[in-house]
This record gives C-alpha cells, structure tokens and sequence, in this order.
C-alpha cells in the first residue's frame, strides 16, 4: 500500500480571511503546535463549511474541540479553585468556577489573545469583538484550549489556562445568595411582581447548547443571561439586573 501523503489543510482552506497568520498566534502565546490542521480547525468558524455539507463537516470547524476545550478549562479551573480555597463549601465553589468559564470571561480571555484576528472564516463573521459575537470569541478560546490539550498534553493546557486566567482566580465573584432568589425579593418591595424569565436564543450545537434568556420585571429594563444551560442563563440575567441596580456590588 502506498504511503498516505501527510495531512495539511483542508481544500477549503484556501478560501479563509483572517487578518493573520497562525504562526503569530503560536509566538504569542509561545507554544508551537505539532498538530498544525487541528490548530487551524480550532480557529476555524463553521461558516467556513462545504455549502453540499455532508458527514464530516463538524471536523471543518472548531464546534468538536469547544465542547472538549469547555470540559478542560472546567477541570483545571476547578482544581485551583479547590486548592485554593480549602474552606469553601460547593456553593462556593460553584459560583467561582461558573463566573471563571462564564461567555464573559472566555471572551475577555479571547480578546486579550487577540483571537478575532485568526479566525478563518468564510466571510460571514461581521464585527468579531461586538457583544453579539461573544459566544463566539468564547467558543475559540474553549477550541484552543482543546487543541493545545490534544497535541501538547494536559500540562501545557494547564500551564496555558494557569497564565490566562490565573489573576482572575482570586478575584472571582465571591459567594452569594441565589440571585434568582435574591431578584424576586427585590421585586416584592416593588409590588406584588415576579420576575419572568423567556429563552430569547439558543444556539450552539445538540450536545453543547448556549441559551440566552431575559428576565423583565415591570417598570425595570430587562436584561439577558447567557448560560450552557438555562438555569444558569438565568441566574446570569437576574444577577445582570441586582448589579445594575446596585442591589449587588459588581465584583469583577
């Protein structure tokens, strides 16, 4: 059998608009990726996809390696945070790691990276750092990390996540009462109102869905949360609304 010629991009690569070029990332992040077709694959926007589609297509884009990336910034952000914080409860616990691998901070991350200037895309991406593309700076973050997990090893994506989000660590949202909680007693000394809270957007593939719900309380603007699940979308929006109102004081 003949030997099978080594794998490069993939033919639609050449189709890809990116500001530039990958090497730049690798020296700014200083690791070099042995895995160069998964690098770009992780910085690759499903936008890019054959138009006739087809079996394989997931392996065209980052969506594979953000659902892996999510699961192991989720496990090396929560063994710092055990370490650190040995008198936490889970609570505690929870509330960090969920504002440490929220959208928010993943698109922070993501910007400090200057990721958006990567991104290969097939044109439909517009306005990479507005607030409706932070899903999507947070998903590259997540792909990167996936791909620096799979071809370098767990300890090089540890040491990647440990120097990005490692000034965060200790200053993430300290414990608080439940926020859902928390807005609808604030509402009751408005009148006799509830919040109510209404999927605004799903997005995001089958097995790794991201919601964004609002929450509206008469004579208050309303205001979104973005979540992997919908309960966490709505603790984000009825926190989005105690800050905002200064009911709560805005850690971050």
């Amino acid at each position: 059998m003949a030997d099978r010629p080594a794998a490069g991009p993939h033919p639609h690569m050449a189709r890809l608009k990116a500001d530039k070029p990958l090497e730049e990332l690798e020296s700014r992040i200083g690791i070099t990726f042995h895995e160069k077709a998964r690098f770009e694959r992780a910085l690759t926007h499903s936008s890019l996809r054959s138009s006739k589609g087809g079996k394989g297509e997931g392996e065209r884009s980052y969506e594979r390696l953000e659902f892996l990336g999510d699961r192991v910034l989720g496990l090396v952000v929560a063994e710092k945070l055990f370490d650190m914080f040995p008198g936490a409860d889970e609570g505690e616990l929870s509330l960090r790691l969920n504002s440490l691998v929220s959208a928010d901070t993943c698109a922070e991350i993501a910007d400090e990276l200057g990721l958006y200037e990567f991104v290969r895309h097939g044109g439909d991406l517009k306005k990479l750092k507005s607030d409706r593309t932070k899903s999507i700076r947070a998903d590259l973050v997540e792909s990167l990390i996936a791909a620096i997990y799979l071809g370098e090893g767990l300890e090089t994506a540890r040491d990647f996540i440990v120097r990005y989000w490692g000034g965060r660590l200790g200053k993430s949202v300290a414990a608080r009462r439940d926020a859902k909680t928390a807005l609808q007693e604030w509402a009751h000394t408005r009148g006799p109102v509830t919040p109510q809270y209404e999927i605004v957007e799903r997005s995001g593939p089958d097995h790794d869905p991201l919601f964004t719900v609002r929450v509206s309380i008469p004579d208050v603007a309303p205001a979104d949360g973005q979540g992997r699940s919908r309960r966490i979308a709505e603790q984000e929006a009825a926190t989005a609304v105690l800050i905002r109102e200064s009911v709560w004081k805005d850690d971050n």
